[in-house]
């Protein structure tokens, strides 16, 4: 169309390539030509238009389909996760309820293990909204100046206990006065959720260092490990929502199977990015950026 337009501007100006002055046209058949051209210019134009419209009618609605079937392996995905604390919960109370001659002793093992069954359906229904709210209500995340050196000092001192009892060593070399203009809430969940990925899959005796370099505008953060690592092939899913490497595992752990989707999903809220790798020295390293705000 570019091409048509441009021909019939110079054969009105100049009649032809020719001429170096503007020359009316004297030829009946000069005006059909300009009149020619202008016509498919019309028609190209007309169709290029019509095949933009449906190419972005093909791509909405493929991206359509794609988000509802995401949606529906989400709501599949959370419905299978909830089943499980649900079920023990209930076989656990209606045995209680059931055997009104039960021993204490086996009465309060079975109360101990429905705790810890609410208690997990609890953090997953957290992790869920926390998802949900970064997912439809990004408008409503208020953000404050969050200094991130003293928050992760606090996450360090509220998982000790569970890293002394794994053997775990903790090194934080993270620069004092991390200054972020973020959610709070959000960046506790990247650098808690990250902590408590390593004491669940790292192994006993591992090691778990943090540090972090400023640059213009952002902070760049490694989170690194020394323990068992996971397959390579596993690296580009970790991110994904419900994905597990060993199910049995991370169930047994108490893994929700949402914690790296929810640290992925905060840092690129926060204008960051984040990848995974496995070292040639073995664990899990994380490097990943937040902006300053």
């Amino acid at each position: 169309m570019v091409i048509f337009l441009a021909y019939a501007t110079i054969f009105i100006l100049f009649e032809d390539y020719d001429r170096k002055f503007i020359v009316p046209f004297d030829e009946v058949s000069d005006w059909h030509l300009l009149l020619f051209s202008l016509v498919v210019m019309a028609g190209l134009g007309f169709l290029l238009f019509h095949y933009a419209k449906r190419m972005d009618e093909r791509i909405s609605r493929e991206q359509a389909e794609k988000e509802n079937r995401l949606r529906r392996e989400l709501t599949q995905n959370i419905a299978h996760e909830l089943k499980t604390p649900v079920t023990s919960i209930l076989g656990y109370t209606d045995t209680i309820l059931e055997s009104p001659g039960m021993p204490e002793e086996v009465k309060n093992q079975f109360i101990i293990r429905t705790n810890a069954q609410a208690y997990r359906l609890t953090t997953l229904l957290q992790d869920i909204s926390t998802l949900n709210r970064m997912d439809y209500a990004k408008d409503m995340i208020t953000t404050e100046r969050v200094n991130v050196s003293v928050l992760f000092a606090d996450i360090a001192q509220e998982t000790a206990f569970t890293m002394q009892n794994r053997q775990m060593t903790l090194h934080n070399f993270l620069p004092q006065d991390i200054i972020i203009h973020g959610n709070y809430s959000l960046l506790y969940s990247i650098f808690r959720n990250l902590i408590d990925n390593a004491i669940n899959y790292a192994g006993q005796g591992t090691t778990v260092e943090v540090s972090a370099e400023q640059q213009a505008d952002s902070w760049h953060f490694i989170f690194k490990d020394n323990g068992t690592g996971i397959p390579a092939e596993h690296l580009p899913r970790i991110f994904e929502r419900f994905y597990r490497i060993d199910k049995g595992r991370s169930r047994e752990m108490g893994g929700t199977g949402l914690g790296l989707s929810i640290v992925k999903n905060a840092v690129m809220l926060h204008g960051g990015t984040i990848t995974v790798s496995t070292p040639p020295s073995g664990g899990l390293t994380f490097l990943f950026s937040i902006k300053k705000g």
